[in-house]
């Protein structure tokens, strides 16, 4: 009898521990399949934060790619003058078209003046057949639009206006062609254009090439004189390799203030300068 009493306490504490296993894995587990989700959720959360950061670093790339571009300089976004007689314009890179590049003859276009007497754009292949053999003529009888003859003693030889060839005499041989002169401050003539009008000169002397040529006045709205004037060249032969820019050349003067609506003008302080029946160039 008393065996028998052992063995029903051993089964009934053998089964209060099976139970007490269960119970525990029970409490401790959960349900079955839990720490899988669990370990799925935090892979998923990983993965969408990890996205989140990368889409930001991606839209913050996109911003700064944009903002780079905004900042490049183009005709439509020149910025003040600073002192400096020219900016360049899309790295540097003129804007002719494929045809055009295929260009191999003399050819000159010059637009016809608009209705408010203004010029527009002059176009050419320049080459040696285009240069002058010449001296260069008379120009004094061209007015063009919001032209004043007018001196001070702080600009380069007077004259505060010159009449600015838009294609250089010394590469057009073009004299008072009407659609080729506007009304342009020493400095634009001397200090902006001359230098590049200089190189393609050198250039063409030197390799016999053509280069495509275009320069564009810019005006505002209905203002008689130009801005600036935008500059494009491109050596054909060698594609570019002998000369190539493409800029925009201010048409201000250093300590004078200019209405570009009129053409008058007066210095930084307030002085007139002095008009002259006297015809510059």
């Amino acid at each position: 009898m008393a065996k028998g009493k052992k063995k029903t306490t051993l089964w009934v504490v053998l089964a209060a521990v099976i139970l007490a296993i269960f119970a525990l894995g029970k409490l401790g587990g959960s349900e079955p399949g839990t720490t899988a989700r669990q370990t799925t959720a935090a892979v998923t959360e990983t993965t969408v934060q990890t996205t989140a950061g990368t889409t930001a670093k991606q839209t913050a790339g996109t911003a700064k790619a944009k903002t780079a571009a905004k900042k490049k300089q183009t005709a439509a976004n020149v910025p003040a003058f600073s002192g400096k007689p020219y900016v360049v314009l899309d790295d540097n890179q003129p804007r002719f078209s494929a045809k055009d590049k295929k260009r191999r003859s003399a050819y000159e276009s010059y637009a016809p003046l608009d209705s408010l007497g203004r010029c527009g754009v002059a176009f050419a292949c320049l080459c040696k057949e285009t240069m002058p053999t010449e001296k260069r003529g008379e120009i004094g009888q061209v007015r063009p639009s919001g032209w004043h003859t007018v001196k001070y003693d702080t600009v380069d030889g007077k004259y505060l206006y010159n009449r600015c060839h838009l294609i250089g005499y010394q590469l057009s041989a073009e004299n008072a062609n009407t659609r080729n002169l506007i009304t342009g401050t020493r400095y634009l003539n001397t200090q902006g254009m001359l230098p590049f009008e200089n190189l393609v000169a050198d250039y063409i002397k030197e390799t016999g090439n053509h280069v495509l040529y275009r320069v564009t006045p810019i005006f505002s709205g209905d203002d008689l004189v130009a801005k600036g004037v935008e500059m494009e060249a491109w050596s054909v032969e060698d594609r570019g390799d002998g000369v190539c820019f493409h800029v925009y050349c201010y048409n201000n003067q250093p300590g004078i203030k200019i209405d570009y609506a009129t053409g008058d003008s007066h210095t930084t302080d307030g002085r007139t300068g002095t008009t002259h029946c006297q015809k510059s160039n």
